[in-house]
């Protein structure tokens, strides 16, 4: 099995080393993407033959910062310039959600119980009995 390592590096030795020749490709892909080109156009103008979704990815790959594994190949100032520009752009063809937060409903404040009628030998079958008895309101008017 192996696991799947990003372009531009490359494994000497057991550690992930720079590949130059990749890695100028992702510096100059990165670069032609803030300078306005379209994600594919500076994909394909670099020489990369990607699919959207991964051309994508890369701009957001932070190993290209450089991590305990895999060398810096591109500076913090870049990948910024180029996360500004991706969301700036998602934004303007309205594709960024703004998440939505859940309702959460109301807990029963004020709970009543109907009166006991049944006796079950079986303490499980009693429980349930018990159980189904009870009636919860929800308190509206401030507690009172």
């Amino acid at each position: 099995m192996t696991a799947h390592i990003p372009y531009g590096y490359r494994i000497e030795d057991g550690k992930a080393v720079v590949d130059e020749v990749q890695a100028e490709q992702v510096r100059t892909f990165f670069k032609e993407y803030i300078s306005g080109k379209a994600l594919m156009v500076a994909a394909e103008m670099v020489g990369l033959k990607l699919f959207h979704g991964s051309a994508g990815r890369m701009l957001r790959n932070t190993h290209y910062l450089g991590d305990e594994y895999y060398p810096a190949i591109i500076d913090q100032e870049l990948f910024d310039k180029a996360e500004e520009e991706r969301q700036s752009r998602a934004s303007q063809l309205g594709r960024v959600r703004e998440l939505k937060v859940k309702e959460t409903p109301a807990a029963p404040l004020h709970f009543t119980m109907g009166k006991q009628i049944q006796e079950f030998d079986n303490p499980f079958k009693q429980a349930e009995y018990a159980y189904s008895l009870i009636e919860s309101e929800v308190e509206t008017n401030g507690g009172n």
